[in-house]
């Protein structure tokens, strides 16, 4: 009996176990998400965290905005685009210059929030990649960011 899985009605317990560790580890939706004055929530002190509009000499937070060319809608549909076709990543919020997704790792469910805006006048755009749980993201935010702008650079607008 000690190798076996009991199951209860539709499931097993390593599923459920699954599932509530899963949850556990997503954490709360942040409540400062968005844009106020022009601008994202700045990272907290945490090396879990990267942003374009922390100041430029933070280098553990501090990441350059993603450019783009053509027109603005065209370059946030673009975005839009790639943050689909990423591993984990689900749109929550989507607005002509604003877009906001969860991104879950595949193992432990941790999740990460990751938010854009269209800077239409520098042609950028700003952004914030930050965890919602623990002290580190031993990089996963500053490469998912990374690889999304690999992916625009290889993109057409339209």
């Amino acid at each position: 009996m000690c190798g076996s899985v009991r199951t209860f009605g539709d499931g097993n317990i390593r599923a459920r176990l699954s599932s509530t560790l899963r949850d556990v580890f997503s954490g709360k939706r942040p409540s400062n998400l968005g844009v106020r004055e022009g601008r994202l929530a700045q990272c907290k002190r945490t090396p879990n965290c990267v942003s374009s509009q922390t100041d430029s000499g933070d280098r553990v937070h501090y990441i350059q905005p993603i450019a783009f060319a053509g027109e603005p809608s065209d370059a946030m549909a673009a975005l839009r685009r790639a943050l689909e076709a990423a591993p984990g990543a689900r749109i929550v919020a989507a607005q002509p210059d604003y877009l906001y997704a969860e991104c879950r790792s595949r193992v432990m469910g941790f999740v990460d929030d990751v938010e854009f805006v269209l800077d239409a006048a520098a042609r950028v755009f700003q952004l914030r990649s930050a965890a919602r749980m623990g002290r580190r993201d031993f990089g996963v935010n500053r490469a998912r960011i990374e690889s999304l702008r690999r992916a625009l650079a290889g993109l057409p607008t339209r």
